[in-house]
């Protein structure tokens, strides 16, 4: 089995009325109970908005650090699954299912060595 990091992405767009998020939630909680019952859970969380975010940049020495996110973009990652596969098919397809219930696009990307 491979780890796989399901990256969720917020795209800029308006945001859901509360109904509809109600329903994303609903929908990533019975996404989250499949992905444990199936035995490829290992993590997940929710990010707060990107304006939360401070970055470090430690290259030069002393640490630099500034309010915001790295890159100043409308698409920001909002949240993650860390997922046991088999393969990148199965985590695709894990993906496209989470997606379905987050209502927002999913990066998938293995983790090295793991």
């Amino acid at each position: 089995m491979t780890q796989y990091l399901l990256a969720v992405y917020d795209t800029g767009a308006d945001a859901p009325v509360e109904d509809e998020m109600q329903g994303r939630y609903d929908a990533v909680d019975k996404f989250n109970a499949e992905v444990q019952a199936a035995g490829a859970w290992v993590f997940a969380g929710g990010l707060e908005p990107a304006g939360t975010a401070s970055t470090v940049d430690g290259t030069k020495g002393e640490a630099a650090t500034t309010d915001g996110p790295l890159t100043a973009s409308a698409t920001q990652i909002g949240g993650f699954w860390v997922i046991d596969a088999a393969d990148a098919d199965a985590a695709r397809t894990w993906a496209a299912k989470g997606s379905a219930a987050c209502g927002s696009p999913v990066e998938v990307r293995p983790f090295q060595g793991v």
